[in-house]
C-alpha cells in the first residue's frame, strides 16, 4: 500500500507541474536556497552529508576504497587550490571541459556541446553562483532524470592528488563549473565510478530532455550532412565515435590522431568554397582538449591556404584546442556512429523554429503481471504495458516525397547506473507497434489488446533489435491511423521501471491501453445448490462451498477461507443480517459457476490453476477492465510464489472487485469518478 500510495502522490505531483525544468524536483529533497541560507546565517561552509567527500562517493571497484587509483585522494575546495577562484569565468566555453583520470569523455562530450547554445546551459547550471558574492560552499545543478527535472545540490568539495583535480577541469585550472557539474551528476548516479563507460546520448538527453537518435555512417542516409546542418540550426546536440573490435583498441590513437572508442561532440557542419567548388566541412571536438584530427582540413593543412580569410573567421578556425575541421566524406569514412538528441519545445524557447511535438509515459514491468516478454513469448506478451498513439496529419515536405506521418519512439529503462554498484546489467529491452484497426477498438483508449489481435496480426513497425542499452529509439513513418506501441524486455519475467516517448513531427493524440476500473454484471443463472429455504451464515457458506470444490479435480484450492467468506457475505447480504438466504445464495452460486468457466477457459495448460499473466483477460471476461497498477496490487494480494493463482484465490479476487466498485459508486459525487471520505469513513471501509 504504501508503494501505491507513492505513486499516487508522485502523479499527483506531475499534475501540478512538479518535475519540469521550473519547479525541478528536489533531489535527496535538498533545498539549495535553504541551505545556503543556513550556511550563511551560522558562517559556515556547506558540508553535504548525502554525498559527503569520503571513498564511497568515488566509486566501488576500479575508484573503490582499497584501489590504488585512488591513493593520495584529497578532497579539496576550489579556494584551497587557486588564489582567485571563478565559477564560470568570461562565459561557459568547450575549453573549459579537460578529462581527468575518469572514464566519462562520453559525458564531456555532452557538456561541450552545451555550451554551445548559452540558454540550454542555463538550464542545467542556473545563474547567480559564483565563489564572490554569497559564497557558502553549495552550489546546484539541474538534470533530467527519466522523465523529470531533478534540482541536485553539492558542496565544492572536490578530489584532489597532488593538488590538482583528480577528474575533469579547466585548462586554465582556475573554472570550476565543469568540475562541479561533475560531481553533482556523480552524486545522482551515486558515485563518480558509476560514470565511467557510456555513450554521449545519454549525456545529451539528461541535460536536455530530449529523445537521440543513431545513425551508423557506413549506412549512412544521402541527406545525413543537411539533417545535421538542420539539426544544429535547432540547437541539436550531436556526438560521433569510432567503434573498437576488442577492448584492446579502446581508446588506441590511429595514424591519423582520431581515437578510437572515445566520444567527440560535433559542434559544427559548414561549405566553404575551395578552389571554386563546395566542399562540405563537419567540426569535431576531443573533450581531451588535445590530440586532434591530422589528415585534409586540420588546424594548419594545406586546405585552408585556398579558403579566404572572412571564411576562416567565419568557422572560428582554431589550433590546438582540441577542436579540428575535417570534409564530410572523411567524416564519414573515419568515425563509425553519429547521434543527434533531439530537443523538446521548451527547451528550444523560440517561436522561430520547427520543433517535435513531444509525449511521455511512466510504466512498469512486474513479474507476474505486466512483464510478458518480447513476441516470441506467445503466452505472456500481451500481458505487457500498452500505449496508442493517434497519427492524424502527414509531414510537410517530406524529405523522401512521399506522404507519411514521422515520429520517433524511445524506450528508456531506469536507473542503470546506480546499480552499477550492485553488479547488475541492463536488461535487453524493444518494442513493437500495432495498427488499431478492428472497429470494436478504434478510436477507444479503455482497450487492452489481447492475444486474439496481437499474435494473429503482424507488427506494422518495431525497434531495430533487442539490446541491454539505457533507452531504444528509432524514427518511424506510417500512414495517418491509430497504433498500440507495446514495449517489452526481450525474455518474459524480468522487472523493471521505464518510460516511453513519442516525439512527432505533426500533432498527434496518445493514451495508455490501460482502462479505468469499469463494471458489468452478465446474470446468467446455471442451477440451483440450495434445497432449502434457510439462512446459512459465513462458516456455513465456507463449509459448503470447500465441500463442493473438494471433489473437483481439475482445479487446485487451498479452501475457501473465512475472510472470502466474509467479503461474501457482505456483498450479498441484503438485510445486514450477516446471513446469506436462499435467493442471495442463488446469485452466489451463479457468480461462483460464470468465474470457474472463465477460471477453466483460461487455465490453458490444465494445471488447475492460472498464470497471474492471464488474470487481465479473466478479470476483463469476468466484466471489470483493470489497469496495470490495480493488477499488480492483485498479484501481489493473490498470486503464490510461483505467480500461479488457484481457484479460491480468483473469486475471492472477483469478489472483492466488484465490492469495491458497489462502494464506489455508491459514495461516488455527481458522476465525477470521485469519492470524498474523512477518516472515520475510511478506517470504517478500510476495516470492512
Amino acid at each position: 500500500m504504501t508503494s501505491t500510495a507513492d505513486r499516487l502522490a508522485h502523479q499527483k505531483e506531475r499534475e501540478e507541474g512538479i518535475g519540469t525544468n521550473q519547479k525541478a524536483v528536489k533531489f535527496s529533497k535538498q533545498d539549495y536556497d535553504t541551505l545556503r541560507r543556513q550556511c550563511l546565517e551560522r558562517g559556515r561552509l556547506f558540508e553535504d552529508n548525502c554525498f559527503p567527500a569520503e571513498p564511497k562517493s568515488l566509486g566501488f571497484k576500479e575508484l573503490g576504497p582499497y584501489s590504488s587509483k585512488t591513493r593520495g585522494v584529497v578532497w579539496k575546495r576550489p579556494t584551497e587550490l587557486c588564489s582567485n577562484p571563478k565559477f564560470i569565468d568570461d562565459g561557459a566555453t568547450r575549453t573549459d571541459i579537460c578529462q581527468g583520470a575518469l572514464g566519462d569523455c562520453w559525458l564531456l562530450a555532452a557538456i561541450a556541446s552545451l555550451t554551445l547554445d548559452q540558454r540550454i546551459l542555463a538550464r542545467v547550471v542556473p545563474h547567480g553562483q559564483s565563489f564572490t558574492e554569497g559564497y557558502a560552499g553549495i552550489f546546484h545543478f539541474q538534470f533530467w532524470q527519466f522523465g523529470e527535472w531533478v534540482d541536485v545540490v553539492v558542496d565544492d568539495r572536490l578530489p584532489t592528488r597532488d593538488g590538482k583535480l583528480l577528474f575533469v577541469h579547466s585548462a586554465e585550472g582556475s573554472e570550476f563549473w565543469s568540475a562541479l557539474l561533475e560531481k553533482a551528476y556523480s552524486k545522482v548516479h551515486g558515485c563518480y565510478e558509476a560514470l565511467s563507460g557510456g555513450n554521449t546520448i545519454e549525456g545529451f538527453e539528461d541535460f536536455t530532455g530530449g529523445i537521440a537518435e543513431v545513425y551508423t555512417l557506413d549506412k549512412a542516409p544521402t541527406k545525413l550532412f543537411h539533417i545535421m546542418q538542420r539539426a544544429l540550426s535547432l540547437g541539436s546536440l550531436m556526438g560521433c565515435s569510432i567503434d573498437i573490435t576488442n577492448a584492446y583498441e579502446t581508446e588506441a590513437v590511429t595514424a591519423l590522431k582520431l581515437v578510437k572508442g572515445h566520444a567527440y561532440s560535433v559542434t559544427g557542419a559548414e561549405e566553404v568554397r575551395f578552389r571554386g567548388r563546395p566542399v562540405q566541412l563537419v567540426r569535431i571536438r576531443n573533450p581531451w582538449g588535445q590530440v586532434e584530427w591530422t589528415g585534409p582540413w586540420s588546424d594548419g593543412s594545406s586546405e585552408w591556404k585556398h579558403v579566404g580569410e572572412d571564411q576562416k573567421s567565419k568557422l572560428n578556425h582554431v589550433a590546438d584546442d582540441g577542436e579540428f575541421w575535417m570534409s564530410y566524406s572523411d567524416f564519414i569514412k573515419q568515425f563509425s556512429t553519429l547521434e543527434i538528441c533531439n530537443l523538446t519545445p521548451d527547451t528550444l524557447m523560440s517561436d522561430d523554429v520547427g520543433h517535435w511535438n513531444n509525449y511521455q509515459f511512466e510504466g512498469m514491468w512486474r513479474v507476474g503481471s505486466s512483464a510478458g516478454g518480447c513476441r516470441n513469448n506467445q503466452a505472456t506478451f500481451s500481458s505487457n504495458p500498452q500505449f496508442v498513439v493517434r497519427l492524424e496529419d502527414v509531414d510537410d515536405d517530406p524529405l523522401d516525397g512521399e506522404d507519411g506521418c514521422t515520429f520517433l519512439v524511445g524506450l528508456m529503462q531506469k536507473d542503470g547506473r546506480r546499480q552499477k554498484r550492485l553488479d547488475r546489467n541492463l536488461e535487453p529491452i524493444g518494442f513493437a507497434i500495432y495498427e488499431v484497426s478492428m472497429n470494436n477498438y478504434k478510436g477507444c483508449s479503455n482497450v487492452h489488446l489481447g492475444p486474439d489481435v496481437l499474435l494473429r496480426q503482424r507488427a506494422v513497425a518495431m525497434s531495430s533489435n533487442f539490446i541491454n542499452t539505457r533507452e531504444v529509439c528509432d524514427r518511424f513513418k506510417l500512414p495517418p491511423g491509430e497504433y498500440a506501441i507495446v514495449p517489452s524486455t526481450f525474455q518474459p519475467h524480468k522487472k523493471g521501471s521505464f518510460i516511453l516517448r513519442v516525439f512527432s513531427e505533426k500533432q498527434a493524440a496518445t493514451s495508455k491501453l490501460n482502462p479505468n476500473l469499469d463494471y458489468k454484471v452478465k446474470n446468467k443463472l446455471y442451477c440451483a445448490f440450495l434445497k432449502q429455504d434457510m439462512e446459512i451464515s459465513v462458516f456455513e457458506l465456507v463449509t459448503i462451498l470447500n465441500n463442493v470444490v473438494s471433489h473437483r479435480s481439475d482445479i487446485k484450492t487451498d479452501g475457501f477461507s473465512l475472510e472470502t467468506g466474509r467479503l461474501i457475505v457482505s456483498l450479498l447480504d441484503k438485510d445486514e443480517s450477516a446471513m446469506l438466504g436462499l435467493l442471495e445464495f442463488h446469485l452466489l452460486w451463479s457468480k461462483i459457476q460464470k468465474y470457474l468457466e472463465i477460471f477453466k477457459t483460461f487455465d490453458t495448460d490444465n494445471s488447475g490453476t492460472m498464470s497471474s499473466h492471464e488474470m487481465r483477460g479473466a478479470t476483463s471476461e469476468a466484466g471489470f477492465q483493470v489497469n496495470i497498477a490495480v493488477l499488480q496490487s492483485i498479484v501481489n494480494r493473490y498470486a503464490d510464489a510461483h505467480y500461479a493463482i488457484d481457484f479460491d484465490s480468483f473469486v475471492g479476487c472477483l469478489i472483492k472487485l466488484e465490492m469495491l466498485f458497489k462502494i464506489f459508486k455508491a459514495l461516488e459525487r455527481a458522476d465525477k469518478g470521485k469519492m470524498e471520505l474523512d477518516i472515520q469513513q475510511w478506517l470504517c471501509l478500510a476495516i470492512y
